[in-house]
């Protein structure tokens, strides 16, 4: 018979063979402080033994934890691996209720992280190419529950909340201003003073006016809003509408009757196709008047003089595309924004994947879409 004293807890170990049998006595205390003693011990009391069978008594326990339960539990494996059945007897309460607290399951199951495994290239291009085609359909499913949300409130503009749509109108437009003026004015302060630098060679500095207004009004006043609204409000959209599911409360809304993507997106887009083509014509003006600056304190024009060539420069027709493409741009921004939201399933950590992924689609499909639109109005002139 052995006796252990590790700090306060104190036990003995003894055992008793009966023919091919072996009988383990547990008594005192066994915890997570004499663990690594008293396995040992156990182990050495049947290994190297010709017995078939093996029987470990609690009946002297007077105290056990969960973490000598679990060394039991393994001791009782591996004595099964050596082809001895082990039994534990006369368990009191305590310990069944002990025992009852580990999963025995899980000490056999395996983890639910799979084991890292190196994908080859062909692999790696194929998931990608699979991702990017689910994208695409899940974009296009959504993009026709939009129009058939839009159509329904064309047909019923009483199911249209205006108060939601002042709310975006001013979080998407109104908050915008003061970073859209002052992006513009730096843009077109830039623009002026670089072509300065190459005009001035030929003796051509009356010809800035008119390159910062086309160049501002054409191109870089559209796009520039966009993507500043696609930082802003794109981005505020997903992550609006990705905590709402993650809160169920999008679930909410269609367990009441209520369609969510008419009651949440239809606002939003609308909102947006509004303010953005005043952002555009407000970047616009911001940029030529940062032109206006470098003209007149840079190269020796009049205020007079630059008006008049950026009025002679921009026509009725490059103010009509610029707002048809910013109203374009902000359907896109809008809807990505939306979609995204909506796809949001695993909690916080998606939110911002999605959030971060709606931004970067809507700028991406905002240069293709000035792309087309840059071939297309070139021919229709």
């Amino acid at each position: 018979m052995d006796e252990k004293q590790d700090g306060q807890r104190r036990y003995q170990i003894s055992s008793k063979k009966q023919d091919s049998k072996l009988i383990i006595y547990l008594t005192g205390g066994f915890s997570l402080k004499n663990i690594s003693s008293f396995i040992i011990e156990i182990k050495s009391l049947f290994r190297g033994q010709k017995i078939k069978a093996m029987d470990i008594d609690f009946s002297g326990i007077t105290y056990i934890d969960s973490a000598a339960v679990l060394c039991l539990m393994q001791i009782q494996k591996v004595a099964t691996t050596e082809k001895i059945d082990c039994s534990l007897i006369n368990l009191t309460d305590e310990t069944k209720s002990i025992f009852s607290v580990i999963y025995e399951k899980a000490l056999t199951q395996s983890p639910f992280k799979a084991e890292e495994t190196q994908e080859r290239l062909v692999t790696q291009v194929g998931d990608a190419s699979l991702n990017i085609i689910h994208d695409v359909l899940n974009f296009i499913t959504f993009t026709g529950e939009l129009l058939s949300a839009i159509a329904y409130t064309v047909l019923h503009p009483k199911s249209l909340r205006i108060k939601d749509i002042l709310f975006y109108m001013k979080r998407a437009g109104v908050d915008g201003l003061p970073i859209v003026g002052l992006i513009s004015v730096l843009i077109g302060l830039i623009i002026a003073f670089m072509s300065f630098l190459q005009l001035r060679l030929m003796g051509a500095n009356i010809y800035v006016p008119s390159l910062v207004s086309f160049a501002m009004v054409k191109e870089l006043g559209p796009i520039m809003t966009a993507i500043l609204v696609a930082g802003r409000s794109g981005s505020a959209f997903a992550a609006e509408i990705g905590m709402m599911v993650v809160n169920e409360e999008v679930d909410a809304l269609n367990s009441m009757g209520f369609d969510s993507v008419r009651f949440l997106t239809v606002p939003k887009v609308l909102a947006a196709v509004i303010v953005v083509p005043v952002l555009t014509l407000y970047s616009d003006f911001f940029g030529i008047v940062g032109g206006l600056i470098v003209g007149v304190t840079g190269l020796d024009l009049t205020a007079n003089t630059y008006i008049i060539q950026s009025l002679k420069t921009i026509q009725v027709f490059d103010i009509v595309t610029s707002l048809i493409k910013a109203a374009v741009f902000a359907v896109l921004i809008a809807g990505i924004g939306c979609q995204r939201g909506f796809q949001v399933r695993a909690g916080a950590q998606d939110v911002g994947k999605y959030t971060t992924s709606a931004v970067v689609s809507a700028i991406f499909l905002i240069v293709v879409a000035d792309s087309i639109f840059a071939i297309m109005f070139y021919y229709m002139r």
